[in-house]
């Protein structure tokens, strides 16, 4: 006993058993790889961005990589010639607000908003390198000087400081205040000094100066304020210290439209206006410069002299869909407005200009001839709150898809819908977004909207816009989608045209469900926080067959289930209340009438089906997750939907195979468990604001999620994941009935003879035991603990008999 009893005795080995145990009472097919494991699930494809200003975008000279920050601590790496993506995530889960390059495209600089926030230097195809922290609120933009020594970081207004770190090392090594908002910092190309411009003020900052003064402490760091004249009072958005033979000038830009130039004395040399309403950024190489301005517009000019050069093309027009562009005049498009420059960043090896408009539209022009601009690469996201997801149904036809396979829509605040495929088959790409089949504009101030850009979420705010739910019919035919007015829409998914609208209910539309084919019947459920459900039926246009007025509150989910011809309807509400609604054929048509009814003590926020549609998850407010049984309305069991103590659980979806569960927190962060044993397996995070809706892809291979941060992210599946579940998929057409009975009965013979009372004490034991080494049962006590039946492992009988004997 003393060569194991270092890590291992009697009490552990019975405690470790009575966990075996009860994986194995609980699971249907004895997954033993399951038990206990932890999955890696990897963030594959990032469909969004977070960029509010050229601080938050920033290119590399060497390798053509942009990088940008995407929901709440996600960094894209994008190569935009191969449209490929890696990706940086902070593992400290504060979320990203500045980021720049070295000048060598080896290291990567990001700031941190929030408490606290740190500057962080990540190697590029690697982990972190270095760290410090100097800010109190968040950082608004960092540098690294050009021989790539030093790092400059701003805090936020709250903070007004300006550091200089030695990265290498660890240390800051001069530091001051600045009295003003600060919006950009620029690097000189000697680095011997950097600029930083903000509301009403343009700073140059000398490091030789300050270096000087420093003994092995940090020094403050000496700055001079820009000469400004008669624009003191100006805002200046945006900076960037020459190049080339300009390399002793500086220019800024304000918010009101002007170019200044600042020269080695720092005094206002020139300005020129820009001739538009406003301007929020400015890139400069050695040969140009470019000023981003409103309405798409990017004015080109010469560093010496200021001289105007052209404006280069603007990108799309709002309101517009794309693939049908072609059939609208010159004037039509005149007439539409197109989004506002957010952000700039130049690349002067490959002469590649990235820019970021407001509607979260993401363009690589290609500047070697600026009189003949050509676009290298664009993708087109969503500019508010994505609600829902839903993926492409497997058709036993595939000849009668209206869709690529793996496609899947989202629906936003913006008021469009988006038809996405990470992987789209040649003949049916986006000339506007690799990743982007179409968009379809609903609603009548839909331009209006997306001219708004990012305001267009606050308009989404007050339940008057924005698409809320989406639902795909079984035979993948129609679409339907609910908004934030109680409209009801059908589209054919063919051409994405409008079939039906129906004015369906007095608040917005909260979900939407098809019946599938096993009920027989073709029906749609909507339900809102109007309180009412109404079904419809497609064989009929979708009139009204039945309103039901159970509940009274919001109702947060409806499911149909069952086999013709006993159709059931399960739907759940902030009421705390679930219905059970039992199918009757009358005179007048299907009539559902209540079955059963369930008050639980805690919110229901979401409900999905599992595989043999025999069983409703119910996400709940108290972070756990209530399995039904939809005939009986009966518990069958509670499994924990959190690995955290805090937030509510508010969103739940199975896998197709039902082998495993996603759920989302208030917290933010996503967590999948294996359904039978309700092992947490994977912990996901990254979005910036709470999931919204989650969905498996058919092929089991990802997990796509989408958030208020107007963000998709489609997530890899563990290998090992995704091959259990095609492997459950495969047989459980297979499982007979009886087959499953003799599984169960084979189940019940193992089994350990202890009193009920002895049984409950282990098991809170087990819940309380710690991974080290657990204290000693006396021998007694542990031979009663281990009778068993003789059907153990072989392996396990002849372990506990060595223990026993070497303990007696």
């Amino acid at each position: 006993m003393k060569s194991i009893q270092g890590f291992l005795d009697v009490k552990s080995v019975v405690l470790w058993f009575f966990r075996l145990r009860r994986c194995l009472l609980n699971c249907e097919f004895f997954e033993w790889s399951l038990v206990c494991v932890s999955f890696q699930v990897t963030l594959e494809k990032v469909l969004g961005i977070s960029t509010v200003s050229s601080s938050g975008l920033t290119s590399d000279p060497n390798s053509g990589l942009i990088a940008y920050p995407a929901g709440k601590c996600v960094v894209v790496l994008l190569h935009p010639k191969k449209n490929k993506q890696s990706h940086i995530i902070n593992t400290s889960r504060k979320p990203f607000s500045a980021l720049a390059f070295s000048h060598d495209g080896k290291y990567l600089v990001t700031g941190e908003s929030g408490h606290m926030p740190c500057v962080r230097v990540w190697e590029v195809g690697g982990g972190q390198v270095a760290e410090v922290q100097s800010h109190k609120y968040g950082v608004s933009c960092v540098a690294f000087s050009t021989n790539s020594c030093y790092i400059v970081s701003v805090g936020y207004q709250h903070d007004m400081t300006v550091s200089v770190w030695d990265w290498r090392k660890g240390s800051i090594i001069a530091s001051n205040k600045v009295s003003s908002r600060v919006f950009a910092v620029s690097f000189s190309q000697d680095s011997s000094y950097f600029v930083t411009a903000g509301n009403r003020h343009v700073k140059f900052w000398y490091l030789d100066a300050s270096k000087e003064r420093r003994v092995n402490s940090t020094v403050p760091l000496i700055g001079r304020s820009g000469l400004l004249g008669d624009h003191k009072n100006s805002v200046f958005s945006g900076v960037a210290c020459g190049r080339g033979l300009m390399a002793s000038s500086t220019y800024c830009i304000t918010s009101s439209g002007l170019l200044c130039l600042f020269n080695s004395s720092r005094q206002l040399e020139a300005w020129v206006n820009l001739k538009t309403s406003s301007a929020s950024c400015l890139a400069v190489s050695e040969d140009f410069i470019f000023c981003g301005c409103a309405d798409g517009l990017i004015r080109v000019f010469s560093p010496s002299n200021l001289q105007y050069i052209t404006t280069l093309h603007r990108p799309h027009r709002l309101g517009v869909d794309l693939t049908q562009s072609v059939q609208h005049g010159y004037e039509y498009f005149q007439e539409l407005s197109t989004p506002d420059t957010l952000a700039l960043t130049f690349d002067p090896a490959a002469k590649h200009l990235t820019c970021v408009y407001n509607d979260h539209s993401v363009y690589v022009w290609d500047v070697r001839d600026v009189r003949n601009v050509g676009k290298l690469y664009s993708a087109l996201y969503h500019s508010s709150c994505v609600w829902s997801v839903e993926v492409y149904p497997e058709l036993s036809d595939v000849s009668q898809a209206c869709l690529p396979l793996s496609s899947f829509l989202t629906c936003s605040s913006d008021n469009t819908i988006r038809l996405w495929h990470t992987d789209p088959p040649t003949g049916h790409r986006n000339l506007y977004s690799n990743d982007l089949l179409r968009i379809l504009y609903v609603g009548e101030n839909t331009q209006h909207l997306q001219a708004e850009g990012e305001r267009g979420e606050a308009a989404g705010a007050d339940g008057k816009a924005g698409i809320r739910v989406l639902g795909i019919s079984p035979d993948g035919q129609h679409l339907a989608a609910g908004d934030r007015c109680g409209n009801l829409r059908i589209f054919g998914l063919e051409f994405l045209d409008e079939l039906v609208k129906i004015e369906a209910h007095d608040s917005e539309v909260l979900c939407l469900e098809f019946s599938p084919t096993s009920t027989g019947v073709r029906l749609l459920a909507s339900a809102s926080r109007d309180r009412l459900i109404h079904v419809f039926n497609l064989e009929r246009n979708y009139s009204l067959e039945q309103t039901l007025n159970d509940h009274s509150a919001s109702i947060t989910a409806v499911k149909f289930t069952g086999e013709s011809p006993e159709v059931r309807m399960v739907s759940c509400g902030a009421d705390k209340s679930i219905y059970f609604q039992a199918a009757e054929q009358t005179a007048d048509g299907l009539s559902f009438s209540r079955s059963h009814h369930v008050v639980e003590k805690t919110t229901l926020y979401d409900m999905d089906l599992d595989s043999s549609r025999t069983h409703v998850a119910i996400a709940c407010q108290d972070r756990n997750v209530r399995v039904y049984n939809v005939e009986t309305g009966k518990l069958k069991k509670c499994l924990k939907g959190s690995s955290s103590d805090e937030g509510a659980l508010l969103k739940v979806q199975m896998d197709p195979s039902g082998s495993f569960f996603a759920t989302s927190c208030s917290d933010k962060n996503i967590t999948i468990f294996d359904y039978e044993s309700g092992e947490c397996v994977a912990t996901l995070f990254g979005h910036s604001e709470i999931v919204t809706c989650m969905r498996f892809s058919q092929d089991c291979r990802h997990l796509i999620t989408v958030s208020g941060d107007s963000c998709v992210f489609v997530w890899r599946l563990d290998s090992q994941m995704t091959a259990t579940m095609r492997k459950r998929r495969g047989l459980r057409p297979k499982v007979a009935p009886e087959s499953c009975g003799r599984k169960q009965n084979i189940r019940r013979e193992t089994f350990i003879t202890v009193p009920s009372s002895q049984l409950q004490q282990m098991e809170e034991e087990e819940e309380e035991a710690d991974l080290g080494t657990p204290a000693r049962l006396d021998s007694a006590h542990s031979a009663q603990l281990l009778q068993t039946n003789g059907k153990l492992p072989m392996w396990f009988r002849k372990l506990v008999s060595l223990m026993l004997t070497e303990q007696l």
